[in-house]
């Protein structure tokens, strides 16, 4: 069996748009529901959240100083570039398995599966990260026992459990629900997210941004092999913070912020407009969520010296310090609806890629079942519910923001080579939306995207290999053997509920 086999585009579209009695011998389809809007909703929702609650003030303290809107401008330009790709193919190819199908259709399965595992790195174990940050935020705002609701010290973490059970119960519900619930959730963050800049702003005093960026120090020796950047360890060059060298730290690891925004082209099947929506939705939400990013981290950091930030509340801490207390209790509702929205959508973008996965059999098909009524996966984005829960509830898990940051430039480095790929295959294609200087734009973005993950830490490094070693033992241990495509290789041709002609069903 050919593990670099390849899906037809055409078989990907088509299959977006097969007739009900056909969709419901697949196990059903998606409903198209969602608009331009509804996209940078859900986009936001996802991306403001932990990076400029948490990140913020942990990598301008630790790494970049002031400078740290300089890595968010990294971050951002870099996110842009892999916007511009995944604009272009959710656009042409809007399905629910977003940079996972598009790589089955340029690159091959095997390179598919490991995208797919990438994807559920990002958003099984970041939604469970995110419900233990929220059931910290409310424990310090109701003086809640930190034995059930603490990141530290817990046994179960009550909070965390609750969240992600009420807000998978959402995502169960339906598309709609879904998007109400985090529309309104993504308007308490935006607003206060200005809020912070404009009474911020008051506050600032200029001295605080002086040295821009601070002049490099070595490193800690304490474990300095496996937590300096790969590039540092693999050209023997000390290990430091602070300077360029601390800028493209921080920048590699505050990409985490933006992380997600790719989830907005795993709804494209839900998509109304696909061909129109899907660009505006993903460049609309990077748009707006950098603006936000660079603003905020202008003002807290002239509003404080760097070094005095907190590590664990940066953004409410500036505003206790220079004696505006009551700020921060809005704050800490804007953190609480954005960790909350960041929870949903990463359920929901699970449960769209395991749908995807099970369609073309490389997950038990189960699980592309789709509730009658609901219309979502409900199958898989119950596991998803469950998985996440007992992740959040009993695994303390620290120094994951690197991971998923890997994992998505991995992606987004996918994506980049699958916009070549495609104008050379696939020339005649209809693509509503054109990647803007190809091949120039996505061999920058692959390039850019390479550099960030080299800035990463060597023990960071070596947790995503092991990650993907577990994958490829379930794709070989299953996927490669009951995917469709295996049964088109064996068979020549599939019968329309995906099994091979004259085989037992």
């Amino acid at each position: 069996m050919d593990i670099t086999r390849k899906k037809s585009v055409d078989d990907v579209i088509h299959q977006n748009d097969e007739d009900p009695e056909a969709a419901e011998e697949h196990g059903g389809s998606l409903r198209k529901s969602l608009g331009v809007w509804d996209l940078i909703g859900f986009g936001i929702g996802i991306v403001i959240g932990t990076g400029i609650f948490t990140l913020t003030g942990v990598q301008a303290k630790n790494n970049a100083g002031p400078a740290i809107v300089i890595s968010f401008l990294i971050a951002g330009g870099v996110s842009l570039l892999a916007a511009l790709c995944y604009a272009e193919l959710a656009a042409a190819v809007p399905t629910a398995g977003s940079s996972y199908t598009y790589a089955y259709t340029t690159i091959g399965e095997i390179f598919a599966w490991i995208i797919a595992w990438d994807l559920i790195l990002e958003f099984a174990l970041g939604a469970a990260v995110v419900a233990r940050g929220w059931s910290g935020y409310i424990a310090g705002v109701f003086n809640l026992p930190s034995k059930w609701f603490a990141e530290e010290g817990s046994v179960v973490n009550i909070g965390a459990i609750f969240i992600t059970l009420l807000l998978g119960y959402v995502a169960l519900r339906g598309i709609r629900e879904s998007k109400w619930v985090t529309n309104g959730l993504v308007a308490i963050k935006v607003i206060v997210c200005i809020f912070v800049i404009a009474v911020g702003a008051f506050y600032v005093k200029t001295h605080n941004w002086v040295p821009f960026i601070p002049p490099a120090q070595p490193a800690k020796s304490s474990g300095a092999e496996l937590t300096a950047p790969l590039w540092q360890f693999l050209t023997g060059v000390t290990p430091s913070h602070f300077g360029i060298a601390g800028v493209l730290v921080a920048a590699a690891v505050v990409f985490f912020a933006y992380s997600g925004f790719e989830a907005v082209a795993n709804l494209g099947e839900e998509t109304k407009k696909p061909e129109r929506d899907m660009p505006l939705g993903l460049l609309g939400t990077l748009g707006i969520c950098t603006l936000l990013y660079v603003g905020v981290c202008l003002v807290m950091t002239g509003m404080v010296n760097y070094r005095d930030l907190s590590e664990a509340d940066a953004v409410a801490d500036v505003f206790h310090q220079v004696g505006v207390g009551w700020a921060g209790i809005l704050i800490g509702i804007a953190a609480v609806a954005g960790l909350s929205s960041v929870i949903l959508v990463d359920i929901i973008a699970m449960g769209r890629i395991g749908f995807a996965l099970a369609r073309d059999g490389l997950l038990p098909p189960i699980f592309r079942k789709v509730h009658p009524s609901w219309g979502t996966p409900v199958l898989m984005t119950a596991l998803t519910i469950g998985t996440v829960a007992v992740l959040a509830g009993f695994v303390p898990i620290s120094v994951l923001a690197e991971m998923v940051s890997i994992g998505t430039l991995f992606a987004f480095v996918v994506v980049s080579i699958a916009v070549i790929v495609l104008r050379k295959t696939q020339p005649d294609m209809k693509r509503p939306f054109r990647t803007p200087l190809v091949p120039l734009v996505p061999i920058l973005a692959t390039a850019c995207c390479l550099a960030l993950m080299a800035s990463l830490a060597v023990e960071t490094w070596i947790r995503f290999l092991v990650w993907l070693a577990i994958g490829l033992l379930v794709y070989f241990s299953y996927g490669r053997k009951h995917a469709r495509l295996a049964k088109i290789d064996i068979a020549g041709e599939l019968t329309q509920d995906g099994t091979i002609p004259g085989s037992p069903q």
